[in-house]
């Protein structure tokens, strides 16, 4: 008897705790506002000379937002300056060749070197002679032969210098000149590049949310100095789980209620995509199973004009 009575109580309390289960009411799913965030960084490293904007400012494409301040963009612009001045006169001296004085005292050269050969050339045929009629010693035979042959050579070369400037500068000289003219001009481009990246400019409309330095701090190449919202890209994220995922399909359409202000919108499902990190669950008290997978859902409003003004990382509740 004792035991058909504790059956029976723990019968009832079996169906008492699954009709609890059974009656728990289901939470609403609750999101996040997010919009698409934009930031702008130097490409150069500077000191912040001015900052033209403000937090919360709305900036269009083509905006200046800041100016830095690179001294060491001035220099190496002078550098370059002074390069491509002597790589142009280069390939104009390669170009013009050689000059009516230069071309004068090459010619003069030539007229005192053909004399030193026809004297050498004498001298060595009056000792041949001598050294035929054993009038000479070999010793100074071969000094004569000596001279003789030193001033054929430097007349040789005399007249082949002279030849070289009458037929104009070598094409491959010119070509010398004019790859170091294109060498001094790209480093002048690319100087003045560098010194146009001192404006840090808008290439996107955007809301400032953030400005992470002041006027005079150093800004460093690639350090985002602006960060802000692309106007028009107000977007919800929501994180279901995967008991219920199922009545979600990527797009359709659903509704839902911005917590703060009470306002209902509509919006189409874009992306439904699983979360790997816990960090990544945006709804407000998740109510899943540890063994279930979490899926989050993007919702893009049918009509932005009407969430642009949705304050960003409000609670949305799913309907």
């Amino acid at each position: 008897m004792k035991n058909t009575v504790l059956k029976s109580l723990a019968l009832v309390s079996f169906i008492t705790l699954w009709g609890c289960k059974e009656s728990k009411p289901e939470r609403e799913i609750v999101g996040k506002t997010k919009k698409e965030i934009v930031s702008f960084s130097p490409k150069i490293t500077g000191r912040i000379l001015k900052i033209n904007v403000e937090e919360g400012q709305i900036v269009k494409v083509g905006d200046t937002l800041a100016i830095l301040d690179v001294p060491e963009v001035s220099a190496k612009i002078a550098q370059a300056r002074g390069a491509t001045s002597a790589a142009n006169a280069q390939v104009q001296m390669a170009k013009n060749g050689a000059t009516a004085d230069q071309l004068r005292q090459l010619k003069a050269k030539q007229k005192g070197l053909q004399e030193q050969f026809q004297f050498a050339q004498k001298s060595f045929n009056r000792a041949k002679n001598m050294y035929h009629d054993s009038l000479l010693s070999p010793q100074n035979y071969d000094e004569y032969f000596a001279k003789f042959q030193g001033a054929k050579a430097q007349l040789d070369a005399v007249n082949a210098e002279l030849h070289d400037v009458e037929i104009g500068t070598r094409f491959e000289k010119i070509e010398m000149a004019q790859g170091q003219q294109n060498q001094a001009m790209g480093a002048l481009q690319e100087a003045n590049v560098a010194y146009s990246e001192k404006y840090i400019i808008a290439t996107n409309d955007m809301e400032i949310e953030t400005i992470a330095l002041n006027k005079g701090e150093l800004a460093t190449a690639g350090y985002p100095l602006f960060t802000g919202y692309i106007p028009d890209t107000s977007y919800f994220r929501f994180t279901i789980p995967e008991s219920k995922i199922e009545k979600y399909k990527k797009g359709s359409t659903v509704k839902m209620m911005v917590n703060y202000s009470k306002k209902e919108f509509s919006g189409k499902i874009v992306t439904i995509k699983q979360l790997a990190k816990y960090a990544d669950i945006t709804t407000a008290f998740p109510d899943y199973e540890p063994e279930e997978a979490i899926y989050e859902i993007k919702v893009i409003p049918e009509n932005q004009q009407e969430a642009k003004d949705i304050l960003v990382n409000s609670n949305v509740t799913l309907k």
